[in-house]
């Protein structure tokens, strides 16, 4: 059994992290830290939890673990590194965005490995720190990465993708209230949202030679989770030929499937899967892609990651069942 340390044990992603890691078959959770919530029951936050864990909110950090999660929010990982001394022999696997970039990703003598395991499986095996993905890039670079990794890309990328509620964190905000969001659709930070630079670096990194522009337009729905991702971009292959090349980059994955049917939301809502499903109109590949984004988007992939650095099997812990009805 592996020790586990949790920061930041009261939001969205420490909750789906410990439901995941209560399950698992490998893992003991050591302590919850939470700043806000020390001597409090994990259940009286994460209510769904009453009758499985007795775990209480820490206030103390025990060093003497495996891995760490830091579920923090952006910008406080680093802090959190500079005033806490965690033994170099921890692994640290950070849910934030502070480690994500080239130019990130070594701090403080520790070197974090971007933690998408499609593209970089072999690097997280043998990795001590991961940076893991954001919600949005996770479901954008899993639609658009077969055609960087087969120089397929030559025009634009023109992405729409709407997020549920639960994106925004626990924090309330105008744009979070039940009030505002019930019935409601809007867009926010158009072209410009922070996790395309991860999407521009994944691709870069598979197409050295793309040039093009991605064209992101990321949406609030009025549902808890999930992201809903469509992609298109001009291409003058057949589909036989490029869903061949979607289904060999993915023969080897272990949560993200092909679909040949049209997709919708309650087949991923609540798993940790990634679908895709290709389909092509004149010389337009349209490319959807679904993800939830707690789970695949964020606590789940961070568990996927862990599972790969200790060599467990991938899906350990994973295998959830879906809200489909």
């Amino acid at each position: 059994m592996i020790k586990v340390g949790i920061i930041g044990g009261a939001g969205y992603t420490a909750g789906e992290l410990i439901r995941i890691l209560l399950n698992h078959k490998e893992v003991t959770i050591k302590y919850v830290y939470s700043t806000s919530n020390a001597g409090n029951k994990v259940s009286a936050v994460h209510q769904d939890l009453v009758g499985d864990t007795e775990l209480i909110f820490s206030s103390k950090i025990n060093s003497n673990i495996d891995v760490l999660f830091l579920c923090l929010g952006h910008g406080n990982s680093k802090d959190f590194l500079v005033k806490t001394a965690i033994p170099s022999t921890t692994k640290v696997i950070d849910l934030s965005t502070d480690f994500r970039l080239k130019n990130d990703a070594i701090f403080q003598e520790r070197e974090f490995v971007y933690g998408l395991p499609e593209l970089h499986k072999e690097k997280i095996r043998n990795a001590n720190n991961i940076a893991n993905p954001g919600c949005f890039a996770t479901a954008l670079q899993l639609g658009v990465l077969p055609l960087a990794s087969n120089h397929l890309i030559h025009d634009d990328i023109h992405i729409s993708a709407v997020t549920g509620a639960t994106g925004a964190g626990t924090s309330l905000s105008k744009t979070s209230h039940f009030t505002w969001r019930d019935n409601n659709f809007s867009y926010y930070k158009p072209f410009k949202h922070q996790h395309l630079k991860e999407v521009h670096q994944s691709v870069k990194q598979c197409q050295e030679e793309f040039s093009y522009d991605i064209n992101f337009i990321p949406t609030r729905g009025n549902f808890s989770r999930g992201i809903f991702a469509t992609m298109y971009t001009q291409y003058f292959g057949s589909l036989e030929d490029v869903i061949s090349v979607y289904n060999e980059f993915y023969k080897d994955a272990a949560l993200t499937f092909v679909a040949h049917q049209e997709l919708h939301l309650k087949q991923v809502v609540n798993t940790s899967k990634c679908l895709i499903h290709i389909t092509k109109h004149k010389n337009k590949l349209l490319i959807t892609s679904c993800i939830d984004n707690l789970l695949k988007g964020a606590s789940g992939q961070a568990v996927q990651n862990m599972n790969l650095m200790f060599g467990f099997d991938e899906s350990e812990g994973l295998k959830l069942k879906g809200t489909y009805f």
